[in-house]
């Protein structure tokens, strides 16, 4: 499917098109890995949890990031041959193996907050105060149509009974 098959104008699916080339530009390589750190979302995400909590474990990770455990196992695996987490023993169970920041780790997470934070305060600070009321109403609608869009997504299929004879 084609962005402009959505049934916008000419004129504004053009706009789309060079906004798009223009931030492309703009975001150099060096600025995406900086804000990035050369991350995966899924690493990124793993790391907001593994900052929220400290210690979880394989099945909470699988859970948080919506991916079946082999998947969350092998993003851990590269995680911890990059020596961004590690993996310990529970005090309590031993056969329960916690995930956590190994010291580069938890640099590469705070460089990844500090980038954000410059590029979102730079961004934000430009913005008076009538954009930036518009900013939050426009950010609520994205979440609601997101929203709407997730529980598309829940709603049950209809199974299909099959009479066998």
């Amino acid at each position: 499917m084609k962005l402009n098959d959505q049934g916008i104008s000419q004129e504004t699916f053009q706009m789309i098109k060079d906004y798009i080339e223009e931030v492309k530009e703009l975001l150099s390589s060096d600025i995406w890995e900086n804000i990035f750190l050369d991350c995966s979302k899924n690493e990124v995400l793993i790391f907001w949890l593994l900052y929220q909590r400290r210690e979880v474990n394989m099945t909470e990770i699988a859970e948080y990031i919506h991916v079946p455990l082999n998947t969350a196992t092998g993003i851990i695996n590269r995680m911890e041959n990059n020596e961004l987490i590690v993996r310990t023993r529970s005090q309590e169970d031993k056969r329960v193996v916690l995930i956590g920041f190994s010291e580069r780790g938890m640099a590469q997470f705070q460089n990844l907050v500090n980038e954000m934070m410059y590029y979102g305060l730079k961004i934000m600070s430009s913005f008076t105060k009538e954009e930036m009321d518009l900013f939050y109403k426009m950010m609520t609608k994205v979440k609601e149509i997101l929203r709407q869009e997730k529980k598309k997504e829940e709603t049950p299929k209809k199974i299909r009974k099959i009479t066998i004879e």
